[in-house]
């Protein structure tokens, strides 16, 4: 397998031709899937990981109902299994700080939109400087979580299809064009609406069926070989 592959599009691109960038989170942006490690505090990793894996394979296609299976199966779980996740096993991969920066400098908005959760989002938005973020917010109760998820004011789940919207309403707020100006990175099958809906779709250590679909697959080194699309 060839570590970097482009199809689509003939590099270099210019990057000052870009406003805004949108980023999954698990396993791209960071090195864990969250609910896993979760599930893990639970003894329940090996339960929850299966399905997890099924869905970001794209062989579970509802992602909605998939999150619900797993997250029933945390119930009862204290906040300080999460406290714990966050603290000891949550690293951001390579190359995700330098990628981020990089895109900053060069005018980009930045957007995490993740099927995961706001307790650890918060987290990574504010060390990679994130302007946008959309993910799901565990309900706790009595210092446990339920196997339940707030409402929000968008809605309840961010899936594939939340993604790909949290992508197009960010771009119409800055007056972006996704089409021709918005880069979006993801490794599971609930990125691809939203890969489908950028510029420039980026496949980072993905699933298969993403690598295929993607202009750009990172399939070894860190995030910042994103990078070299670009022109100096």
């Amino acid at each position: 397998m060839q570590d970097l592959i482009t199809q689509g599009f003939t590099p270099p691109l210019r990057l000052a031709d870009f406003k805004l960038a949108a980023f999954d989170m698990d396993s791209t942006l960071i090195n864990i899937e969250c609910i896993d490690e979760i599930a893990d505090a639970a003894g329940k990793k090996a339960e929850v990981a299966a399905i997890t894996e099924a869905a970001m394979r794209g062989e579970i296609t509802d992602f909605k109902d998939s999150l619900r299976r797993r997250l029933a199966l945390l119930k009862g779980v204290p906040v300080s299994a999460l406290e714990q996740v966050l603290r000891e096993r949550l690293q951001f991969n390579p190359g995700a700080r330098e990628l981020c920066a990089a895109l900053k400098a060069a005018g980009l908005k930045l957007v995490l939109v993740s099927g995961g959760f706001t307790f650890f989002t918060r987290y990574v938005a504010a060390e990679l400087g994130m302007d946008y973020v959309r993910s799901n917010e565990l309900q706790i109760v009595d210092s446990a979580l339920t196997g339940g998820l707030v409402m929000q004011a968008w809605g309840e789940i961010c899936d594939g299809e939340e993604k790909r919207r949290m992508l197009l309403a960010c771009c119409a707020e800055i007056g972006a064009d996704a089409k021709t100006q918005a880069i979006a990175v993801g490794d599971g099958a609930n990125d691809l609406p939203m890969m489908g809906a950028a510029a420039l779709s980026v496949a980072f250590h993905a699933k298969p069926k993403v690598r295929e679909q993607a202009m750009v697959a990172i399939n070894e080194g860190g995030l910042d070989r994103l990078l070299s699309v670009f022109a100096a």
